[in-house]
This record gives structure tokens, C-alpha cells and sequence, in this order.
């Protein structure tokens, strides 16, 4: 027994070795593996590292590019909006300088007056520096051909003129941008006293009847100053009640045009109804002779006709006669006719 555990110890012993020289192999394997997939990771992670940084560089560059020229746009979008508003501060300083002077002022309301004239109206439908009263040297920019009362087809002319007193207006309108309440007071006040004058000044320049309407028409060529000019405590019952003024701006004026032109169309259609009416009454009167002369020609082929038929009936009884006479022989009705051998030979 005693041997015999020797040799199994024995065995055990080459058994424990060899399993130690095969863990050993394996792990020498294992590791030799292990290493060389790691060795193969790190190449991959690498490879791949290269590729991302490559992609994010690419998109990075491409992003900073497209991001740099939209910025350049921009700028040069800005860029452009500082010089068109350099030119528009330019524009306005020059029409600030027309507008300082008031025949220039004068001229610009006058040239809205009569655009808005021209897009409505026709061109016989007004008159342009219209003097409205006799030997006078003041004439009105635009008068309106109104028919007269009379019927020889006279005119009656109704003045329009154009007004723009832009000093007192833009002192109201910075008074009321800075909130001076005093300022804006007294701005007031000068607008409407610069109106009220400019009313009366129409009023004895241009309203003559009944060469002209007993009114007249003041162009106000802003919306801005028309409102201001309703705003104003008694101005509009002064220029309708003191002065026979209409105020009219833009927008107003253009409406009544439109009536009036409206009433332009109504008078046509009445001179054209009147026409119509003589023309039917010459068509009656016609009408009238006409049937006279159509019953004197039944009239005329009413005895015609009996005629006709006197002349058949008389035809009938001679030929009843001549049935009972006898025909002559050929040699007697020669001599009975002798005329008709003449009558042949001629």
C-alpha cells in the first residue's frame, strides 16, 4: 500500500506539473492574443481617430467658412443700408432745403393738386391759372368748369387752391415729438392763424360770382396737416361760415372729385335724354306726315283699283256685243284699214 501511494503521488505530481505547463501555455497563448488584439484596437482606434479629427476639421472649416462669408453678407448688407441711409439723410436734408422756401413749397402742393386732378378728371373738366375775377393780376391755380345756371351753356368755374404753410406745421410737429405741452399750444395757434388768413386771402382773391361758385376749395397736400387742420378749436366753421372755404386734403378731395365727376356724367345723360327727346318728337311729326302720304296712295290705288275694275266690266259688255258680229273677209278689212299697210311700210 505503501508503494502504491507513492506512485500515485508520484503520478499526481507529473499529472499537477503537466496541468501547470498547460495553464502556463495557454496563458502564454492567451496573452500572446490578447496582446495582439489590443496591438489590433489601437490601431483600429487610431485609424479611426484620424478619420474623425479629418471629418470634424472638414465640417469645421466648411461651417467657419459659411459662417465668415454670411457674416461678410451681412456686413456687406449693413454696409449698404448706412449708404442708402447716408443718401436718404441727404434727400431729406435737400427737401428740407425746397421746403424752406415757400414759392418752392407753393410749387409742390400745386403739383399734387393737379396730379390728382389729372387722374380723376378729364382736361376739359378744369382750367389751370384761372384769373376769376376782371382785370385782376391774381389767378387761381385750378378752377373746376361747373355748367351755369342759364341755358346758353355758360360755365361757372369753382377755384382750387393749394396751400402749405410748413413752418408753423413742423414747429407743431417737433413741439408735440418733445412733449412741450406750452410749445405745442402756441404752435397751434400760429397754424391756425396762418390758415384762417390763408382762407380769407382766397376768399377775396378768387370767389367772384357768378363768374365763380360762391365757394372755394383750400388744398391742404399732407394728411398730416389736414388732420392737424380738423383739429384746430374754430378754424373749419371760420373758413365755412366767415369765408365760403371748403379745406380739403388728399384723400377727401379725391372723393369729392369722384361726386363731381359723377355729376358730370348725370348732366351728360340729361343733355343726352334731352336730344333723344327732340329727335322722337321730329320722328313723331314725321311719323305723322308719313301716315298722311300712305293714306292718300291707298287712297289713289283705292279709285285705281275701281277703275281697273270699271274699265274690265266695260271690256266684258263690248266683247258680249261683238260676239254677234259677223268676221269681214280679208280684202274688205284692208279697205276698211287702209292706215295699217301704211302703218307697216313706215
Amino acid at each position: 500500500m505503501g508503494r502504491l501511494g507513492e506512485g500515485q503521488q508520484a503520478q499526481m505530481e507529473r499529472l499537477t506539473k503537466s496541468n501547470e505547463e498547460r495553464l502556463e501555455r495557454l496563458r502564454v497563448t492567451v496573452d500572446e492574443k490578447l496582446n495582439r488584439i489590443e496591438a489590433h484596437n489601437e490601431k483600429k482606434l487610431e485609424e479611426m481617430r484620424l478619420t474623425v479629427d479629418e471629418k470634424l476639421s472638414q465640417t469645421l472649416n466648411r461651417r467657419l467658412g459659411e459662417s465668415f462669408n454670411l457674416v461678410s453678407e451681412r456686413l456687406e448688407q449693413v454696409n449698404r443700408g448706412l449708404g442708402e441711409m447716408q443718401g436718404l439723410s441727404t434727400n431729406l436734408t435737400d427737401i428740407k432745403k425746397i421746403f424752406s422756401n415757400v414759392k418752392s413749397r407753393g410749387v409742390w402742393g400745386e403739383v399734387q393738386l393737379g396730379s390728382i386732378l389729372e387722374q380723376i378728371l378729364t382736361a376739359e373738366q378744369y382750367d389751370t391759372n384761372v384769373a376769376t375775377v376782371p382785370r385782376s393780376n391774381d389767378k387761381v391755380e385750378f378752377a373746376l368748369r361747373l355748367p351755369g345756371r342759364d341755358a346758353e351753356g355758360s360755365i361757372v368755374y369753382l377755384p382750387i387752391d393749394a396751400k402749405f404753410p410748413s413752418e408753423d406745421y413742423q414747429r407743431l410737429l417737433v413741439a408735440q415729438e418733445v412733449g412741450d405741452a406750452v410749445a405745442v399750444e402756441a404752435a397751434r395757434k400760429a397754424l391756425q392763424l396762418r390758415l384762417k388768413n390763408e382762407a380769407k386771402m382766397i376768399r377775396d382773391k378768387y370767389i367772384n360770382p357768378p363768374v365763380t361758385t360762391e365757394y372755394a376749395i383750400m388744398f391742404l397736400p399732407t394728411e398730416g396737416l389736414f388732420a392737424e387742420a380738423l383739429r384746430l378749436p374754430d378754424f373749419m366753421e371760420y373758413a365755412q361760415s366767415q369765408c365760403q372755404i371748403m379745406v380739403a386734403g388728399p384723400t377727401n378731395l379725391a372723393a369729392l372729385l369722384n361726386s363731381i365727376r359723377l355729376g358730370f356724367r348725370t348732366l351728360a345723360i340729361q343733355e343726352k335724354s334731352g336730344e333723344i327727346k327732340k329727335l322722337l318728337g321730329v320722328i313723331k311729326r314725321d311719323m305723322g306726315k308719313f301716315a298722311d302720304v300712305v293714306e292718300k296712295a291707298q287712297k289713289k290705288l283705292g279709285e285705281a283699283d275701281n277703275a281697273l275694275s270699271e274699265a274690265a266690266k266695260r271690256t266684258g259688255t263690248i266683247t258680249k256685243r261683238l260676239r254677234n258680229i259677223e268676221e269681214l273677209p280679208e280684202s274688205e278689212e284692208i279697205q276698211l284699214l287702209p292706215f295699217d299697210e301704211e302703218t307697216e311700210s313706215e
